[in-house]
């Protein structure tokens, strides 16, 4: 039975710990600091059983702050999300901010932005955090409801903000929760903001006793919430980047869409974005519709999953003949798009196809709301493991595309370098289902893309008697086929992780920047190797890659002299180490199906000898 924290810290004292100096100390501090009684327990309990070894992991190791921000499992410990570690977070970032924009008077005239979404803990976290904020005398707009994510980015511009936070897990399971950070500038924080965010959070640990205290949001005028303010200007955007004849068409379109929130806080945005855009109501998966925390009818809450995650989806589209199901993940930053088959199946399109669909659609959209404009004056963007299509578009059509590292924080960031040159940019993808559709927000939005994907899915179909894989086909015959791979392998041991990596950069009797050469015996041989993590290229006179770099994370990627190009990559917020594949066809060679059957050869090959999955106790992909 827990104990108030007075007497925990009274229990503490009259006991022998573990006789470790630094966990014994870790120990201390946390019941001396935390206030919230069901991890203060969850502390108590293990020192009581003398479970030393998880005390150890709990307390001994502290969750770090990169450009993800925070995620972690929702329990008690340093390791892990919680109301102490999101106070700590809280004080770091607001210190670090000050040091930023030293001027009070930014504090409190631009302020901060808080969202949350519907998972366990989201809005008790938001508060906690713009209570810190309120107690440092800085103007807080704090969403009173639930929010999808790109309200916060696109808040922050709106509102001038001096930097905001989502919290959410994004579609990680019910366990977990997280702390996503933008900077002033509207995109999400790259180095070395994180560096710097960190280092102050170490700095600023021991919370302040006021920073526990809720009095602080009754009745403070620099509080607000910013909804009212935010949301109706964001809808007028989205309406106004659809010609008006398109409007009127979307009215007139028999096309049935249903939409899944994914049990996530997707379902009042996206109906809102259809009503502005004049399309016709979706039909909801209704047992998804609202938000609830425990994920009940899909444990993985992440349309990227495909069927496993889609299922309901698809049996209610299939009860009610839609033609497209779109899906957001629970925080409704992503999409998911699928399409009915002739035979009645559905067609579920790969983010590089949806990215391929969107990227045809927004320069269609441009030149129609602007006949007379310069394209070499547009930019698209992709992440490094997305596919090379917007590259065969930009060579044909004449805008500009850049390639930046895996992340919506790169490409946001990236957006607005192009921006500042004078640059329109019109759109960024990554293959995990992430789309920016115009810079109103300067991160992947899961509500636009479903909107602007609807209103391409009409204008397809009542101007061109065309569905979207008639489409993406199209797409393929104009600029080559281009055919990819992304999946992955389970793996719960960092250890494992490192010595995977580390036998593929060590190829040659453990020489350093010695990498494999060819896969299947010699029959397909490596052209090029890229190594971000370490910053080799053996493409660059110099063996040095042009990208950035990060010895946080692993990522390799290898050029075949066939053209297939591969990538290996850590996930930053996940057990898993991905592979990201594509064989890029040129216009005139019309046989795609060699080109997919060498690609999923030589892919599966790489997954066996690199990987090794059985070796390494690797879990592969159930879909």
């Amino acid at each position: 039975m827990c104990q108030a924290g007075g007497q925990m810290l009274c229990e503490i004292k009259n006991m022998a710990l573990s006789g470790d100096p630094e966990l014994d100390g870790e120990i201390r501090k946390w019941i001396r600091w935390d206030k919230c009684a069901s991890t203060a327990c969850q502390i108590m309990d293990a020192v009581r059983a003398k479970d030393w070894d998880t005390l150890r992991k709990r307390l001994c190791t502290r969750i770090s702050f990169g450009t993800a921000g925070l995620r972690a499992c929702m329990r008690a410990g340093f390791d892990s999300m919680n109301e102490l570690v999101v106070i700590q977070t809280a004080q770091g970032l607001c210190e670090y901010i000050k040091e930023q924009y030293p001027d009070p008077a930014d504090w409190s005239g631009r302020g901060i932005v808080f969202g949350y979404d519907g998972r366990y803990n989201s809005h008790r976290f938001a508060e906690l955090s713009a209570i810190v904020f309120l107690n440092n005398d800085f103007k807080v707009w704090l969403f009173k409801r639930y929010v999808v994510t790109p309200m916060v980015p696109y808040a922050i511009l709106r509102l001038q903000c001096l930097a905001g936070v989502m919290v959410t897990a994004s579609h990680n399971p019910k366990e977990d929760n997280g702390y996503k950070v933008y900077w002033s500038n509207g995109a999400q924080i790259i180095p070395p903001h994180d560096e710097g965010i960190q280092e102050a959070i170490l700095n600023n640990l021991e919370p302040k006793g006021s920073s526990w205290d809720d009095s602080a949001m009754c009745s403070n005028t620099m509080l607000e919430d910013p909804y009212d303010i935010v949301v109706p200007p964001y809808f007028d955007i989205l309406k106004k980047k659809v010609p008006c004849t398109t409007l009127e068409a979307n009215g007139k379109c028999p096309i049935s869409f249903t939409y899944t929130a994914m049990h996530g806080v997707g379902y009042e945005f996206v109906k809102q974005a259809f009503a502005r855009i004049n399309m016709k109501p979706f039909i909801s998966v209704c047992e998804q519709q609202e938000p609830d925390p425990e994920f009940p009818t899909t444990p993985m809450p992440n349309p990227e999953e495909g069927k496993t995650s889609l299922d309901l989806a698809i049996r209610t589209a299939k009860a009610n003949s839609s033609q497209i199901i779109l899906a957001n993940d629970p925080d409704a930053d992503r999409l998911a798009v699928a399409e009915v088959r002739e035979d009645g199946s559905y067609k579920l399109f790969s983010g590089n196809e949806v990215g391929a669909l969107l990227g045809w659609w927004t320069l269609e959209l441009h030149k129609m709301r602007e006949p007379d404009c310069d394209i070499s004056n547009c930019v698209m963007i992709a992440s490094t493991v997305s596919s090379k299509i917007l590259r065969a578009m930009a060579e044909r059509e004449g805008f500009q595309f850049f390639e930046t590292l895996t992340g919506f924080k790169w490409m946001g960031n990236k957006a607005i370098e192009q921006q500042q040159a004078g640059k329109t940019v019109l759109f960024a993808f990554e293959e995990a289902i992430g789309f920016m559709v115009g810079t109103a927000v300067l991160d992947k939005d899961g509500v636009s893309a479903a909107a602007h994907l609807a209103t391409m899915a009409c204008y397809l179909r009542c101007k061109l008697c065309m569905t979207l894989q008639e489409k993406l086909r199209d797409i393929y015959e104009t600029y080559g086929f281009h055919t990819t791979i992304s999946s992955y392998v389970i793996c719960r041991c960092p250890p494992v992780i490192e010595q995977i990596f580390e036998r593929l950069r060590t190829w040659d009797d453990g020489k350093a920047d010695t990498y494999p050469t060819s896969i299947l015996n010699g029959e397909y041989e490596i052209e090029n190797v890229r190594d971000l993590t370490t910053g080799f290229d053996s493409s660059t006179g110099d063996k040095k890659a042009t990208l950035p770099t990060s010895s946080s994370s692993q990522m390799i990627t290898f050029t075949f002299k066939n053209g297939l190009v591969v990538t290996l990559r850590t996930s930053g917020t996940e057990p898993k180490m991905k592979y990201y594949a594509e064989m890029c066809g040129k216009p005139d060679e019309k046989n795609w199906g060699k080109l997919t059957n060498t690609m999923n050869t030589m892919v599966e090959a790489i997954v066996e000898e690199f990987y090794e999955p059985s070796k390494n106790g690797l879990q592969r992909r159930k879909d």
